[in-house]
């Protein structure tokens, strides 16, 4: 083993080392080439430590041109750093699926030949050591060369479960929006339980290969009405789902600035949700939210049948508000009132929508609405050993919801009230300045604010600056749930509000 090899043998350790982290974070990240590279670039780039020990790396990579054994230190300093994004993760391992094992497999076969070509080239130390820094740009590389692949083998799951769905030939109920629709489905399947046998999908299963898996497992002979949650990261998504599912009822809740960076802006968000009614003979719209009240026209202009829902318009087809409760009218016609519940009206309006639609009768829809279930980690109310009153919202991450989160808090009678949060993410361009709001918002209700990680801290800290509250600033939220077990007692508060996992920073 010559000394070349010697250095060959710890860039390679150390990018199958680091290669780990990479795959955490692919897959975190439902697998989208360049989110690798992206999470690379922000975790480097973050903090004075992490900084200095990617300009170590670098330095370091070019010196090995003249002194080879310089490669070793950038070899350590990409096995060890970042520094604070772990190879194990505190939120969430790995989970070796069929789809981590063929990219992982696909990525050394990569790397692999990375160095075999730097060793043929005779590049030799600097070659080593640049490779080895490049990691998550050869995950990402894999990550483009195995996406078509991945959606031709999602094609046989698509295919099995639209041949199950014509065999079947339930109602289908298609719900769509930029937050809200997991409430909404489960609303929706409460509403019509009482009239018809009902699947849902569960969870958030919300893209091609979750909807798929729903029909093939749970959609069973008898099934009525199957309601499917559709997500959405892009133009085009919903459409391809649309396509085998053909909804016949389509609701579309929300528009807001959810995974804004990936859309660019909200007329975009607009145009890719309202693919949903591609297939629909009946529009559910909440004509509140953004560009939605035009939409609901173009649709009705086009022959489909638009059920317009509002929480402000009490001339909409269906409208849900709290005058002294909840009140729901149809077309004018009250058939609930002065009901005690904290549901988001315009949740209850799309859902009641779906049920009139159906021609679930009014008594029922009444019935049913006196006991909505709650979908977890949604605002969601329990109560500790201690006797502290917690708001689990952290499956929460719309300005929207956690406006809604926080009023909760507000209207509680707590002795002392407390904000956990991070922030919420992929905002786009309105990410800082959202956040800041929150702050301020936040430090007006609560009286201590404990603000988790870096991803958010200086937009959240600065606009906390404007409100009453104290700050804590905390690395992860088991320091925040420590803080809370520490200085909280029976008769105070807490409001959760979101729980990014550990690979942000």
């Amino acid at each position: 083993m010559t000394i070349s090899d010697f250095y060959l043998a710890g860039c390679v350790v150390a990018s199958v080392v680091t290669s780990l982290r990479w795959f955490r974070v692919a897959q975190r990240e439902h697998y989208l080439p360049l989110s690798a590279t992206r999470f690379a670039i922000r975790w480097w780039k973050r903090g004075g430590t992490n900084s200095l020990v990617f300009l170590l790396a670098v330095s370091a990579a070019i010196t090995s041109a003249w002194f080879p054994v310089a490669s070793l230190i950038t070899a350590v300093a990409i096995t060890f750093g970042p520094i604070g994004l772990g190879i194990k993760g505190r939120t969430s391992a790995l989970a070796w699926t069929r789809r981590l094992r063929t990219l992982t497999a696909t990525s050394l076969v990569l790397i692999a030949a990375i160095f075999v070509l730097v060793r043929q080239l005779n590049i030799r130390s600097i070659g080593f050591a640049v490779s080895a820094l490049l990691v998550p740009c050869f995950i990402d590389i894999a990550l483009t060369a195995l996406k078509p692949i991945e959606q031709r083998m999602a094609r046989r799951y698509v295919a099995d479960a639209s041949t199950t769905l014509e065999r079947v030939n339930p109602i289908r109920v298609a719900i769509t929006g930029s937050y809200g629709k997991t409430t909404i489905k489960g609303y929706v399947r409460h509403l019509l339980s009482d009239t018809f046998s009902v699947t849902a999908s569960p969870a958030s299963f919300n893209n091609s290969a979750g909807l798929s898996r729903s029909v093939n497992e749970h959609l069973t002979d008898g099934t009525e009405v199957f309601v499917a949650e559709m997500g959405t990261y892009g133009p085009g998504e919903i459409a391809e789902l649309v396509n085998w599912v053909q909804p016949s009822i389509s609701v579309l809740a929300s528009i807001g600035p959810v995974h804004l960076e990936r859309f660019g802006d909200l007329e975009t968000i607009v145009s890719a949700k309202s693919e949903i009614f591609s297939t629909s003979r009946t529009a559910v719209i909440n004509i509140d939210a953004y560009g939605l009240a035009g939409e609901a026209d173009r649709l009705q202009a086009s022959g489909i049948d638009v059920v317009r829902c509002s929480s402000k318009d009490r001339s909409a087809d269906v409208y849900a508000g709290y005058d002294d409760g909840l009140t729901v009218t149809l077309s004018g016609r009250t058939i609930v009132a002065g009901l005690t519940s904290d549901a988001a009206a315009t949740n209850v309006a799309c859902a009641v929508a779906v049920a009139t639609t159906l021609g679930v009768s009014d008594e029922t829809i009444t019935k049913q609405l006196a006991d909505l279930p709650v979908t977890e980690h949604r605002r969601q109310m329990l109560k500790s050993p201690t006797g502290v009153t917690i708001i689990d919202d952290t499956y929460n991450s719309n300005p929207a919801g956690a406006a809604l989160a926080l009023q909760t808090l507000a209207d509680l009678d707590a002795r002392r009230k407390v904000v956990v949060t991070p922030g919420m993410v992929e905002l786009g361009s309105r990410q800082a300045s959202e956040n800041r709001r929150f702050g301020v918002d936040a430090s007006l209700i609560a009286d201590d604010l404990i603000i988790v990680g870096h991803t958010n801290r200086a937009a959240l800290n600065n606009g906390a600056r404007d409100g009453t509250a104290r700050i804590n600033l905390v690395r992860t939220r088991n320091d925040a749930i420590e803080w809370v077990r520490a200085n909280l007692t029976s008769g105070d508060a807490v409001l959760y509000e979101n729980d990014l996992p550990d690979h942000y920073a």
